[in-house]
């Protein structure tokens, strides 16, 4: 190779150096004066070039891309809020002997009031729901007239829970349909019609219930409005027993709550409902009466009074932790029950049983 050769090659690699340290002085500069995510100073300290740099940042960008340092994710914020006031007060972790996945349970004889099953019975906690079933024992005691015609309005719109209804402003039903469909299909719109074209209005109503509630002896439970969306409306699963006993003495709430559907016409439209409770479509239950509930407040809520070997029995069921726990309760109990019932004398520990 001559001489000319030698010096043009040689002044080629001079210049390729010369880029690359231009090049690596560049990429450090740029590293300095971006600063990079707190948990990703592990893997920037180490030395790196730019191409091992660049996959490794994105990594670390990728994973926290939605969490703030030093701050919850939106995920666990929003988890922390939705605890109801039964998990709150730590009542979930109560144990007993038929695993019950509810926060406060009671079971009695209707007849006889013996208590079968008792778990923090006396527990105030929001009721959802189950308000309904004192917004139906009002209504069905107030000797009103059943057939006269409801409108809904936009004063039944839920501004509470924002929960939706197929109720649209201006339906006009019966006193009657408007609380067939309180009961069986937990129709909020309807259940505040009801309260709101009461006699004096929505406060006389929710006197009324207040007052009903007084009368049964029921201490520990209050109410602010007819649908049970405001977490304000409180029992305990001792005084809803009562409620349930007194509610069942009306042939009108125990078949509207039982029934397993209803169609409605709403302007040219028919429009079906469907039951809330799946058990009354059961063979092997015999259930008189029924009502459910759920806010995030109170959890999925349950009571019914069912027969059981012949027995009549009132099953109170609050702030169960699953969609389908409060009917696994129900099921627990009545395979429990139909085990020992009548001829049972002793309970498992952690379960009270009287017979």
């Amino acid at each position: 190779m001559g001489a000319k050769n030698i010096a043009v090659m040689a002044l080629r690699l001079n210049v390729c150096a010369a880029f690359l340290a231009l090049a690596g002085s560049a990429a450090c500069a740029l590293a300095a004066a971006v600063p990079a995510p707190a948990d990703a100073d592990l893997f920037l300290a180490q030395p790196a070039s730019m191409q091992e740099l660049r996959p490794v940042h994105r990594v670390a960008l990728r994973k926290n891309r939605n969490v703030s340092p030093g701050r919850a994710s939106a995920k666990s914020v929003y988890a922390s809020r939705r605890q109801s006031v039964a998990e709150t007060a730590g009542l979930r972790k109560t144990s007993d002997a038929l695993e019950l996945k509810s926060s406060a349970a009671l079971v009695i004889d209707q007849e006889t009031s013996e208590v079968l099953v008792s778990k923090n019975a006396d527990a105030v906690l929001p009721i959802a729901s189950l308000t309904k079933l004192m917004t139906a024992l009002v209504i069905a005691e107030a000797k009103i007239p059943l057939g006269e015609l409801l409108t809904v309005s936009q004063d039944d719109v839920d501004t509470e829970k924002g929960s939706r209804s197929r109720l649209k402003v201006g339906t006009q039903l019966t006193r009657s349909e408007m609380l067939h469909l309180a009961l069986m299909a937990s129709e909020n719109r309807a259940a505040h019609t009801l309260g709101r074209t009461f006699p004096g209005g929505s406060e006389a109503f929710v006197e009324a219930m207040n007052a009903k509630s007084k009368e049964l002896g029921m201490g520990d439970t209050s109410f602010v409005e007819s649908t049970g969306l405001s977490s304000r409306n409180r029992s305990s699963a001792r005084d809803l027993a009562t409620l349930v006993g007194a509610a069942h003495q009306h042939p009108i709430i125990r078949e509207m709550s039982v029934s397993h559907q209803a169609k409605v016409e709403v302007g040219r439209r028919n429009l079906q409902f469907h039951t809330t409770n799946r058990l009354v479509l059961r063979a092997d239950w015999d259930i008189g009466l029924q009502k459910t509930g759920y806010i995030t407040e109170a959890g999925r809520c349950l009571v019914m009074q069912a027969t059981l070997s012949g027995r009549p029995l009132i099953m109170v069921f609050l702030d169960s932790a699953g969609k389908h726990s409060r009917l696994g309760d129900a099921e627990r109990v009545r395979r429990w029950l139909m085990l020992t019932l009548p001829t049972a004398t002793s309970a498992p520990a952690g379960v009270r049983l009287t017979s």
